[in-house]
């Protein structure tokens, strides 16, 4: 089942993201392989292109990012299920959207959009093109609206620092750019195809491994750490939600298992340091707010 979902995922991104009309590059691409011919004369046309597109790939377009993240988190969801709670997940939405529209990239190409994960593991994972997940076993730990909207500040922060296209940027990419090129020179049978798709299963796959297995870098964590203050204090928060949830973290017997969120996250100690430095240092901030908590308690007496 999981194979066949990554096939059409390579395939989707062959189509959506490569011949995305929102690049001149990528323009011409699609018209040199509409027209191309076996001569020594389009072979090196279609080559070319290949190099001009691993040049031009440095500023990927938002359409471009949106279609990279929707296979990215097709992927995800091949590994978690989604946790079948419309109301609760319209409430994560609801909260991310709010943290959203107080983000540095309040618009983006097909909005912002979160889900629930079906899974005990604590985690949560930030696709590129505003695409997030979380899991039911972090939900668990979230006490009120304050640490929730924090937590999807966070996610929020990656987003918009871009910080998932920076790892595809370090994935095979640039060379899948220049043997789809090479390939399409020789044109596209059944065999060529193949091949073709399955240098995008490995690209995707390097990708959800940066997210699910690795995570982003520390800096990277940081960085969201501090958006995350940034956007909640922004949208009327109570920054200290984070520390909070931190501290749920400290000690935890989970942390033995090496998943999720303890595989792919700073430990809880060194992060609380640089966030309660960050909160001091803004003075006077929003404090918990009691409707919203009850908004919360409402919305999370669903959960399962």
């Amino acid at each position: 089942m999981r194979a066949s979902v990554a096939r059409i995922l390579g395939i989707l991104v062959m189509v959506g993201v490569l011949l995305t009309p929102s690049s001149a590059s990528f323009d011409q691409l699609g018209g040199v392989l509409s027209k191309v011919k076996k001569t020594a004369d389009d072979a090196k046309k279609v080559v070319e292109v290949g190099q001009k597109l691993r040049s031009g790939f440095a500023e990927i377009t938002e359409e471009e990012e949106y279609y990279i993240g929707r296979s990215v988190a097709a992927m995800i969801l091949s590994k978690y299920p989604v946790y079948q709670n419309a109301p609760l997940t319209q409430y994560v939405n609801l909260v991310g959207n709010a943290v959203a529209v107080y983000s540095d990239r309040p618009e983006i190409y097909a909005r912002y959009h979160f889900q629930v994960l079906d899974t005990e593991e604590v985690n949560a994972l930030a696709a590129p093109g505003g695409l997030i997940f979380v899991s039911k076993g972090l939900l668990r730990r979230c006490q009120d609206e304050e640490m929730l909207g924090l937590i999807l500040a966070h996610e929020i922060g990656h987003v918009a620092a871009k910080h998932g296209l920076q790892a595809i940027k370090k994935s095979r990419l640039t060379e899948v750019f220049t043997s789809l090129g090479m390939q399409a020179a020789q044109s596209y049978g059944p065999q060529e195809l193949a091949q073709l798709t399955t240098m995008f299963e490995g690209v995707l796959s390097d990708i959800v491994e940066q997210l699910v297995e690795r995570g982003y870098s520390r800096a990277s964590e940081y960085e969201a750490d501090g958006l995350a203050v940034t956007y909640g204090v922004r949208t009327g928060f109570d920054p200290k939600g984070i520390v909070r949830f931190l501290q749920t973290m400290v000690g935890d017997k989970s942390a033995a298992s090496g998943k999720g969120w303890f595989k792919t996250h700073p430990t809880p100690e060194q992060r609380m340091t640089g966030l309660n430095k960050q909160i001091a240092a803004l003075g006077d901030v929003p404090k918990v707010d009691d409707a919203r908590t009850k908004r919360f308690d409402q919305a999370f007496n669903s959960l399962k």
